[in-house]
This record gives structure tokens, sequence and C-alpha cells, in this order.
């Protein structure tokens, strides 16, 4: 993966892992498992995230439930038949475990995109402003994954504006969402949403206001231990 495709899609979380780990796919004879991390917010809440690691990472791993992990990777999307319909999937595809680190964030994540549909913008009652949008963002072999993100006050404002197609760079964290899905008049199933929930945004050819590169070693790594992962 080119270096250029590298920072457009930047993730690292810290977790617990708290399901077993399960066969997901094969690519050209390297198994991928998928696993659910719970990581804690500040306010104590936590997001459980799926997420994708290779069998070559984990060969020397104890991952099983109740073990903290420390992952580097990026935040993918793909397509996935369910109930003969296509649904967009999200997944923490995992490049890198670290062992012993010492995190200021648990949960953040860097990307640049292009945004797909116009932004859908809304109050709530209780008069807070967000923003809904989709980017798209490369990924190596003419790949792109789509990533739904929701912006919050100023930045929901900012965004309601923001033209399809149009090049944007975001900062934020990575969080799950229950909601209710009503299946038929007597059966409502309770679903989980993945997304981006922004803390900075900026128009691209505005982004050297946030140093996004900065702003993730900052979020995680004390100055110490990002120089001995980086070095």
């Amino acid at each position: 993966m080119n270096n250029l495709t590298e920072k457009n899609n930047k993730v690292f979380i810290s977790g617990e892992i708290v399901s077993d780990a399960e066969f997901s796919h094969e690519v050209y004879g390297e198994g991928f498992y998928e696993i659910s991390v719970m990581v804690k917010r500040l306010s104590g809440q936590g997001d459980v995230l799926p997420v994708t690691v290779s069998e070559r990472l984990i060969a020397d791993k104890n991952l099983q439930k109740g073990i903290t992990i420390n992952a580097l990777g990026q935040f993918r999307s793909y397509n996935k038949l369910v109930d003969g319909k296509s649904k967009l999937m999200l997944t923490v595809f995992v490049r890198e475990l670290l062992d012993g680190v010492t995190v200021k964030n648990p949960n953040s994540i860097v990307l640049s995109g292009y945004v797909c549909k116009p932004p859908v913008y809304r109050t709530t009652p209780f008069n807070r402003e967000i923003a809904d949008i989709l980017i798209a963002v490369n990924r190596s072999y003419n790949k792109s994954d789509y990533i739904p993100c929701i912006a919050w006050g100023r930045n929901a404002r900012f965004a309601k504006n923001i033209a399809v197609g149009e090049k944007i760079a975001i900062v934020g964290r990575i969080q799950s969402r229950e909601y209710q899905k009503r299946i038929t008049d007597d059966e409502i199933k309770v679903m989980t949403a993945y997304e981006v929930s922004i803390s900075k945004l900026a128009a691209y050819e505005n982004a050297e206001n946030f140093d996004a590169e900065e702003e993730f070693e900052t979020l995680n790594f004390t100055e110490s231990d990002y120089e001995r992962i980086y070095d």
C-alpha cells in the first residue's frame, strides 16, 4: 500500500476482545478472522467494533475473549448479501498489532475522501445540530471504502453546505449505535450501525488548518512510544 493511501485512512483502537474469533474469508491463501472489540469512551460507555485480522498477525498472539489489544489499521467497507439484499458492512482492518504502548486515546481515526451524496442536516428535539455524511476513501488497486460519518454543532453547519464530489479531511472516532428496525407489524429487530463521529472537519484544500497525521500521533501515543514504533 502506498504512503498516500495509508494517510487517507488510518485507525487506532485499544480495547478488550469480547467475542471468539470467527473465520471470515481467504485471500491468496491467507486467512482472515473477525472479532468484536469493546473500546471504552471517556464517559465510561463502550463501542463494540467489528475487527478483521489476518491469521499471520495472530499466529503468535493469544487473541481470546478478555484480552486487550492495540491495533493500527484502516476502517474499510465491503458489500455482503444479507437476506437477498446487498448490505454495506464496515470493519476495522488490522495492519499491525502493537505491544506495550501507552495510549492517550483508545479510539481515533483520520480520513480524507470525497463526499458521495448530499449531507443530511437536521436538528434534534433539543436543538442539537447533526449532519450525516458519506465519504468515499480511496484504497490501493482502484478500490474505495464508503464510510458513514456524523458531524455535530458547527461541524454540522459546515457540512450541510459541502457539495457532492468535494474532498474533505476529518479526525474523529469510530462509534457503534443500536437502533430498532421494524421487520413486520409484530417484529422489531435491534440492529447496530457503525459510523465515524467527527471531532475536526475541513475542506481538503484547507486541511493544513489541522495536520491529520499530527492529530493521529497526538491522540494516541506518548512521544517515546511513537518514536519506538515508527523509527
